[in-house]
């Protein structure tokens, strides 16, 4: 008897071990994506070239963990939503480049598993208060039949307009929000446009919102995923009377402190409700800082919205992927620690599902892998050979380990040299060492070929399986993607 007691509790042990992030179904999840926030405009990623103070989001750091390592899906948006709800590349879609405008079809398939539906199916509330910015029609108020052209509208749909494919037909409880910057005047709620409003007051709707549905879900036992990607410090850059001249450094610095002030907001909500110690808690951005910061003049003042890195938005280069991303769990990730492995924004998906320990849809995620380990400090174990970044022109470049290829010759993007700049004796490609060049300055494209033929055959299975990790072949949704522009 007493060897069966023995046995019984050393079983019992190895299974606690190996189930530490499988949490009891109490367990919230809050991911607050901000918008065009470059890794270098959070101070605690970027304390020598970093001027804008971000309390808040430095709290939420020194709270849990700091990825130094992280990087969105795109250099701009619509891509990068995509891949955080569905755990798959959007250039896997019939999106090879740009982003979306509206007023068609949501890129999001209706029979694709997103990480709202697989919460919501296990008991989960799930809600969007923010930016959506992945398509959705809208139909004509007073039939509520006809669809109506956006051209018509300037991007803005009329009130009473109605949407058939938005966040609450795509795993959503509850939506209020916009769909991009240029409709940030029409706000909607569920599927109906509510009200049109002044875009100064979007950011504080959002926050007022996000605390209302905190304190809402605190007085119910249902677990709750609450997605906040939020309009700020993109363009329009709008900050309150109350921020403006903050920062001392202009619009978008000031507009970066209202933001940080909104995420130290929400977060002091769920702790006053009793709720922090028990919610994962996610805050990155979609992409670096953009252009339209006024980079050059905020660079003239000591502040490098890249943090050192090279480029910015729309960019193959650092500048335009790799981004700041905290993560605070106090029930179990141990305050003030750091990762510098490799992660991307899709694997949120499969990361949320073991820490809340369910199981991800047979076909989905075909591009995410679970970085609980990391959460403990242990190696993630990844069945990828790298992962995939895209540019606004729809250039690729792959990342495996410390190297990295990009199949451009300038930055893919909006920065100098683009590609119409480089003169076309250059080489088609780029390959740099990331710890030894992390500004990318030296292609060592002419003598490391093995390395770029290998890296390249990496990248190219990976398109061709429709998936990047283990399990068996996925279909893109386009017969061909070319993988050279």
């Amino acid at each position: 008897m007493r060897t069966m007691i023995v046995l019984l509790v050393a079983i019992f042990a190895t299974f606690n071990d190996s189930m530490t992030f499988a949490c009891d179904i109490q367990t919230n999840v809050v991911v607050i994506l901000c918008d065009d926030l470059g890794i270098g405009d959070v101070q605690c990623f970027n304390s020598k070239l970093g001027k804008i103070r971000t309390p808040s989001i430095d709290r939420i750091a020194s709270q849990g963990m700091r990825f130094v390592d992280a990087h969105s899906a795109s250099s701009v948006c619509t891509p990068t939503r995509y891949g955080l709800l569905t755990g798959r590349y959007a250039w896997r879609t019939k999106l090879q480049s740009g982003v979306v405008q509206g007023f068609q079809p949501c890129l999001i398939s209706p029979k694709r598993s997103t990480l709202q539906d697989v919460l919501r199916a296990n008991g989960f509330h799930t809600a969007i208060i923010g930016k959506w910015h992945l398509n959705m029609r809208f139909l004509d108020p007073e039939d509520g039949v006809t669809e109506l052209n956006g051209r018509d509208f300037k991007f803005t749909p009329p009130v009473g307009a109605r949407s058939p494919d938005g966040p609450i037909d795509r795993g959503f409880d509850y939506f209020y929000g916009i769909h991009h910057a240029r409709s940030a005047k029409a706000m909607i709620e569920q599927d109906q446009v509510i009200r049109h409003d002044n875009v100064v007051n979007l950011l504080p709707a959002l926050e007022q919102k996000s605390i209302e549905y905190i304190k809402r879900r605190s007085r119910d036992s249902k677990p709750f995923f609450l997605y906040v990607p939020l309009s700020s410090p993109h363009t329009p850059i709008v900050p309150t009377q109350k921020w403006k001249g903050a920062s001392g450094l202009g619009d978008y610095a000031d507009f970066v402190l209202q933001t940080d002030d909104v995420i130290g907001n929400i977060v002091d909500c769920l702790d006053a409700e009793g709720l922090g110690e028990n919610t994962l808690l996610i805050v990155t951005s979609d992409n670096g800082c953009s252009r339209q910061a006024k980079i050059s003049q905020l660079k003239k003042a000591g502040h490098d919205v890249s943090a050192g890195f090279r480029g910015s938005k729309a960019d193959i280069w650092e500048g335009g992927h790799r981004v700041p991303f905290v993560l605070r769990w106090p029930s179990k990730v141990t305050p003030n620690t750091e990762c510098d492995q490799t992660i991307c924004l899709n694997d949120i998906f499969a990361t949320v599902a073991e820490c809340v320990g369910f199981d991800t849809p047979a076909n989905s995620c075909q591009d995410s892998v679970s970085f609980a380990a990391a959460l403990s400090g242990k190696k993630i174990e990844s069945t990828r050979n790298g992962i995939v970044h895209h540019s606004i022109s729809g250039h690729f470049a792959y990342r495996h380990k410390d190297w990295k290829l990009i199949l451009a010759r300038g930055s893919g993007g909006w920065s100098s040299p683009t590609e119409e700049q480089v003169s076309d004796s250059s080489h088609r490609a780029q390959l740099y060492q990331l710890t030894a060049d992390p500004s990318e300055i030296t292609n060592l494209i002419a003598v490391r070929p093995k390395v770029y033929e290998n890296i390249l055959k990496f990248l190219e299975h990976d398109v061709e399986r429709g998936r990047s990790t283990d399990g068996p072949d996925s279909k893109n949704d386009i017969e061909k993607i070319e993988i050279w522009k």
